[in-house]
């Protein structure tokens, strides 16, 4: 058996993270774009459209948090279970530069 290069392995271990990240920020995005869709559309039928103005309005910004709260709450697992692996992969990943660091001073 072949022995793994340490820097292999952090390469293989920072990817990843990064992939890990990236469904993090991928189920965040897709709450918020869902949250946003369900705030125009129940608000849709009650606004007046003044031109120039803003459509925004403080209770509609309102709604939206409360559907991000809610849409958040219902993927609460899986948003949990992502950050600890997230946190397992940066942990590993510094203590592989830390022992990867120490073995090259030690050789020097």
């Amino acid at each position: 058996m072949n022995p793994v290069s340490p820097r292999v392995l952090l390469s293989s271990m920072e990817a990843a993270r990064r992939e890990t990240r990236h469904h993090l920020d991928r189920i965040h995005r897709q709450i918020t774009g869902r949250a946003e869709r369900r705030a125009v559309t129940e608000k849709a039928k009650a606004r007046s459209h003044r031109r120039g103005g803003s459509r925004w309005t403080r209770s509609d910004e309102q709604l939206f948090q409360d559907h991000v709260d809610r849409l958040s709450f219902e993927r609460r697992t899986e948003i949990a279970a992502l950050a600890r692996k997230l946190q397992h992969q940066e942990r590993a990943i510094t203590m592989r530069m830390m022992l990867g660091d120490d073995a090259g001073n030690a050789a020097a």
